[in-house]
């Protein structure tokens, strides 16, 4: 009998356990997009994630989130709606407070943002990290726990810490170069299903020579 792949419509992965969720058939948010088999794990409710984890999210700007993503519980998106006023001498929000002070909306609209958040495929967040506005995780990138991202992350990076730092990363250039090149993640799931052992704890030679096997029987 062939292998057969998950299932990545279901809300659910492991019924058992409730608090994790796949986040692509949970989402419904235009703005907010998700790969297949990205998941949130959250003892409380993780199917508040588009309430709880994605704040301050009035748009245009969206939230793009690749496959294979593995959030652990407490991470947050704080998006570009954070932003306040800084060229004045207070960055209090007046004008939302309502009564007259609403006439004075336009002060707050416009202002200046970093345009959509965006995290490659295979990324790890750590328990309650916060990634910050207009920030671009890369493939295979780790985000230690209570790592606050303030900045760019590149592929197969480690980073942590507040301001979140590089601590090294996973592979050297070469290697990393062969990983991109390969993209295990856009593979055909049942071609992921027959090479997971491969994929989870193989070398970059092996993931190559699995790729290579894609288009046979």
């Amino acid at each position: 009998m062939p292998p057969v792949p998950a299932d990545p419509t279901v809300l659910h992965p492991m019924p058992e356990h409730p608090r994790v969720v796949l986040l692509k058939p949970l989402v419904k948010s235009p703005l907010i997009e998700v790969g297949d088999f990205s998941y949130y794990d959250d003892p409380d409710d993780p199917t508040a994630f588009e309430t709880r984890n994605v704040l301050y999210h009035y748009g245009p700007e969206r939230l793009v989130i690749g496959k294979y993503c593995a959030l652990g519980t407490g991470t947050r998106f704080i998006m570009n709606g954070a932003n306040h006023r800084m060229d004045g001498p207070s960055t209090f929000p007046f004008p939302t407070m309502g009564g007259s002070w609403a006439e004075h909306f336009d002060l707050i609209t416009g202002l200046p943002g970093r345009g959509d958040t965006v995290v490659g495929n295979d990324v790890w967040f750590g328990h309650g990290a916060t990634v910050m506005p207009g920030v671009r995780i890369g493939h295979g990138a780790i985000v230690a726990a209570g790592a606050v991202v303030t900045a760019d992350v590149p592929d197969y990076g480690i980073v942590g810490g507040n301001p979140a730092r590089l601590i090294r990363t996973r592979y050297d250039a070469a290697d990393t170069a062969r990983l991109l090149a390969v993209t295990w993640w856009d593979w055909p799931v049942r071609h992921i299903t027959r090479h997971v052992r491969t994929i989870m704890s193989g070398t970059v030679a092996d993931l190559e020579e699995a790729a290579a096997q894609i288009d046979q029987p």
